[in-house]
């Protein structure tokens, strides 16, 4: 078996030899070499071509952001982001995530580094110049008091931003669970809610879920959930990981299911593991309307896949096809999509 060859980009000596030390323990891993900083990476890819890049957030002489916007314009591989876990450092890292990064981890705590190494070895990495405009955003829209959930993992990041962009300033009341660590949620509902014209926000406990809103799961210690009512609104549930996840897609979407049922549409996006398939089912067995992304456009085609698989998605779509689904199948008066 080809070991997966990975170059370690760093300015501290310190972290690049823990990360070393991490992933010399994994059989399946290469360090093929280690630079200081991005003029020294530069070389050390032409010279060693790597399988995937571990890259510092911050750094001198060239930022990681700057770093990672030139790697994927004109040699576009596989990323994972090394941050310090601050908000500055989230804030930094969900804009990498946003350019294409596979994925971040938290320093000093590389546990699960390795398993992500494997994973990004294999992932669908996409150069900036051939990733599609966000879709023209339908200012005459008018929602149904249809709810839309969606889940996303691993290159969910880039893919919401591609299919948030489109949504116009009235859009359907919108729950999604995104896996990330908790301090990266707040960044991340913070960032789309400059780039979208609906209102997004980390998602409050009793927060009242409304058309024009959109609301992100916070990271952390529990899963986000719609609680029944005249008004439905957001709850936040202290309960142990599902589906190797908390928060959990599948949690989101048994929620909707039971709560909203054929008033919903999920949307299950790229992402490693199984999380949301079970869920997206239930959706669908109640009566909801169901999309997946398709292979070709996920980075990991892993939970649309399982999703398919178990029949929780009734239609698979390429990333630049979505917004428009969903919007339309949430409208107050729904047609037909060819």
């Amino acid at each position: 078996m080809n070991r997966v060859r990975v170059l370690i980009v760093d300015d501290s000596p310190t972290i690049r030899g823990i990360i070393n030390s991490v992933l010399s323990q994994d059989p399946a891993i290469e360090v093929v070499g280690e630079a200081g900083d991005p003029l020294e990476a530069r070389e050390k890819i032409k010279l060693l071509a790597p399988d995937v890049i571990t890259l510092d957030v911050e750094m001198p002489k060239m930022s990681g952001i700057e770093f990672l916007e030139k790697i994927m314009r004109l040699r576009p591989m596989p990323v994972i982001m090394c941050s310090t876990l601050t908000q500055s450092g989230a804030a930094i890292t969900v804009e990498a995530l946003e350019l294409g990064a596979f994925d971040a981890v938290g320093k000093p705590h590389f546990d699960d580094l390795p398993e992500k190494i494997k994973e990004a070895s294999r992932a669908r990495v996409r150069p900036l110049s051939a990733r599609p405009p966000p879709a023209v955003r339908n200012e005459n829209y008018r929602p149904s008091s249809k709810l839309l959930a969606i889940g996303s993992s691993t290159g969910g990041v880039e893919a919401l931003c591609q299919i948030l962009a489109g949504f116009p300033e009235n859009c359907p009341a919108t729950l999604i669970t995104q896996h990330m660590p908790p301090t990266f949620t707040a960044s991340f509902a913070a960032r789309l809610d400059r780039l979208c014209a609906p209102k997004v926000q980390e998602a409050t406990e009793g927060a009242p879920v409304l058309p024009g809103h959109i609301y992100l799961a916070p990271g952390g210690e529990s899963h986000l959930v719609v609680k029944e009512g005249l008004q439905p609104r957001c709850a936040l549930v202290a309960a142990p990981a599902m589906s190797g996840h908390r928060p959990s897609v599948d949690m989101l979407f048994n929620s909707v299911a039971r709560t909203y049922g054929a008033r919903s549409v999920g949307m299950i996006l790229t992402g490693m593991g199984r999380d949301g398939a079970q869920g997206l089912k239930a959706m669908r067995d109640a009566g909801a309307k169901t999309l997946g992304q398709d292979e070709a456009s996920c980075v990991v085609y892993g939970m649309p896949k399982v999703a398919f698989e178990l029949g929780g998605v009734e239609r698979q779509l390429p990333l630049n096809a979505l917004c428009a689904a969903a919007l339309e199948l949430c409208a107050a008066q729904m047609r037909k999509i060819a």
